[in-house]
């Protein structure tokens, strides 16, 4: 199984952000997707998930067989920087709406799921309103390790949160990427190479994938900074 990008083309007014972009991402395989602030990181996510409209281009899955499946929010998960959850409910209640309504049948109770993400019983029954930052990136995770949709999209979701919060869910996230596509959007170096086995960068408007050998080794910030400056 495959993402694949094809000419994907996005403008905001005579500002060309992607640039006929084209690439294809791999099952069982973490992308880090590196970029300067203001790169496009966001606007590439948005656009393969439809939020956004786009002038060209298309984003699909492409199956083994060479079959064609369009994305959907039944095969795409999106992880937000700034989780949008319905503070008005308990953190327990949200989870049990949203296997209700996507027909998922889950193999754990509820509470099993929480103790995944370790959230104990009491902050279950919390609104999510009060939940702390690291507790919503939590939630957000979870929904997609009950949903697993064959592509997730993860846009910075580890800035802001506590080292041992952010050591949890990158493991969370390692033991998901088996049977899916991940691509992992962040600005800092250090966390791209200890979480990703490939790392593209996106400049004017284009993706380069970083040659692997070089990912753990000195020069790797040296040609970073090479892409991104275009030279």
């Amino acid at each position: 199984m495959k993402l694949v990008i094809s000419n994907l083309t996005k403008s905001y007014g005579s500002t060309l952000v992607l640039d006929d972009l084209s690439f294809t991402f791999e099952q069982g395989r973490m992308y880090g997707l590196l970029g300067r602030n203001g790169s496009g990181k966001t606007t590439l996510f948005n656009c393969v998930d439809g939020l956004i409209d786009h002038e060209k281009g298309e984003a699909y899955i492409e199956h083994d067989d060479g079959s064609r499946e369009e994305l959907d929010a039944h095969n795409l998960g999106l992880v937000l920087t700034d989780p949008m959850l319905p503070e008005f409910l308990t953190g327990y209640e949200f989870i049990k709406a949203f296997i209700e309504i996507n027909g998922i049948t889950p193999d754990r109770t509820i509470s099993e799921y929480f103790q995944l993400i370790d959230i104990e019983e009491t902050s279950q029954h919390k609104l999510i309103k009060d939940y702390s930052m690291g507790m919503k990136h939590k939630l957000q995770i979870l929904m997609y390790l009950i949903a697993r949709p064959k592509v997730l999209l993860l846009d910075e979701p580890l800035t802001s949160l506590d080292v041992i919060v952010a050591a949890e869910i990158k493991q969370m996230l390692k033991d998901l990427k088996e049977d899916h596509v991940i691509i992992f959007s962040t600005h800092i170096l250090e966390l791209a190479t200890s979480l990703c086995d490939e790392i593209v960068v996106l400049n004017n408007g284009k993706l380069e994938l970083v040659d692997n050998d070089i990912i753990k080794t000195p020069e790797f910030e040296e040609r970073i900074v090479e892409i991104l400056k275009g030279e």
